[in-house]
C-alpha cells in the first residue's frame, strides 16, 4: 500500500499560511500582541480538520483510528516544525527588534532569549496540534456504538 503523502504537502501549506498570517500581523505592526496569536489556532485548526478529512477519503473503508490520528499528528508537527524555522529566521534576521518589543509588555526579571522564545512557540504549536487531533478524531473515527436487534431472552426452566 502505498503512503499518504497529507501530512507533509498539508503540513507545508499549513506552514506557509502560518508564515503568512504573521508577515500580514507585521505589516501592521501587531505581531508583538498576543490575542493575534488565536489566529495561529484557527488556522491550524482549519488545515488539520482538511488534512484529516482527506485522508480519510483516501483510506476509505481502510481509516483507523491510529492511521488517522498519526497523519493528524504529523501534519501538524511537520507545520510546527516549518513554522519555527521561519520563526527562528524572521526574530534572528529579518527583525531583529521584535523579541525586545515582545518583551516590553511583561512584567519579568528573567533573562528571556531568542532560543526561549523560539521553543516556547514551537512548544505551543505542538501542543495545538495533539488537542487538535484529539478533537477532530472524535469526528472522524467511526462509531463503536452498533444498533444491534435485541435478542429474546429465552428462559428453559
Amino acid at each position: 500500500m502505498k503512503k499518504s503523502t497529507i501530512p507533509v504537502s498539508y503540513g507545508i501549506i499549513l506552514a506557509v499560511a502560518l508564515a503568512g498570517y504573521f508577515l500580514a500581523l507585521s505589516l501592521f505592526g501587531v505581531q508583538t500582541n498576543p490575542v493575534f496569536s488565536l489566529g495561529n489556532g484557527f488556522i491550524m485548526a482549519f488545515g488539520l480538520c482538511l488534512a484529516m478529512r482527506n485522508y480519510k477519503r483516501e483510506k476509505g473503508r481502510d481509516f483507523e483510528y491510529q492511521k488517522g490520528f498519526m497523519a493528524g499528528l504529523f501534519t501538524g508537527f511537520n507545520a510546527t516544525l516549518l513554522f519555527t524555522i521561519f520563526f527562528a529566521i524572521y526574530v534572528t534576521h529579518i527583525n531583529t527588534d521584535f523579541l525586545p518589543q515582545m518583551l516590553e509588555n511583561w512584567n519579568s526579571h528573567y533573562h528571556v532569549g531568542i532560543g526561549l522564545v523560539v521553543f516556547v512557540a514551537a512548544i505551543m504549536g505542538f501542543a495545538t496540534t495533539f488537542v487538535l487531533t484529539l478533537s477532530f478524531m472524535q469526528l472522524f473515527k467511526d462509531s463503536w456504538n452498533t444498533r444491534k436487534k435485541p435478542t429474546a431472552v429465552s428462559l428453559n426452566v
